[in-house]
């Protein structure tokens, strides 16, 4: 698969079979994430890999009451939330493996300015990014599947519990991986046009 097509036909999905990908698989995933660019060669990142049903269970049961919480100041009626948080739970608990980014700042530059640490602390998340971005893009080259949510940004203590992770280990997101069970929606996308704001 060539890489135009390989950016192309990437997409979230929800939705998984329930047998899971070989380690080796996730292990070129997470190779492939090693290679993301990042500040000063850094690599400003660590991964948590989950596969144990109860360790499942237990992230998304910390994470929902964080997020019923949210929901509920968002005004959003007990029914309505109920619906959403298991929605969202059942995508956490039915993928096959996930694997956490978290944002790991201790090898970075220390500047006695603000600003440029404020700087370096961006540079970090958005090599975070890349990597992400790498891993989803490994997993559709290998036959797989994966998403990105948000989720462990609106709860980080309540990932970091659930994992018994460190305190150093900043959660920023949750990917799910296996093998496509159902198309997700493709949602359209910009053009060109839209997006190139000037060409000087």
């Amino acid at each position: 698969m060539d890489f135009f097509t390989l950016v192309q036909i990437r997409r979230t999905v929800r939705a998984f079979r329930p047998d899971p990908p070989p380690r080796e698989a996730i292990e070129q995933i997470l190779w492939a994430a090693s290679w993301a660019p990042s500040p000063h060669g850094r690599q400003p990142w660590r991964f948590v890999v989950v596969e144990a049903h109860e360790r499942k269970a237990a992230l998304a049961a910390a994470m929902g009451e964080a997020w019923r919480h949210h929901l509920a100041l968002d005004g959003h009626d007990p029914a309505t939330i109920e619906q959403r948080l298991q929605r969202s739970q059942e995508r956490v608990l039915n993928a096959p493996v996930i694997i956490i980014p978290c944002l790991y700042l201790n090898d970075l530059d220390v500047y006695p300015d603000p600003e440029r640490q404020t700087a370096e602390t961006t540079m970090a998340i958005q090599s975070l990014g890349c990597a992400v971005q790498n891993m989803l893009l490994a997993a559709f080259a290998l036959g797989l599947a994966a998403g990105w949510m948000c989720a462990p940004l609106f709860a980080p203590a309540a990932v970091r519990t659930a994992l018994n992770l460190a305190e150093d280990l900043h959660p920023q997101a949750l990917i799910p991986i296996g093998y496509l069970a159902q198309e997700p929606k493709r949602r359209p996308r910009r053009s060109l046009d839209e997006l190139v704001v000037q060409w000087l």
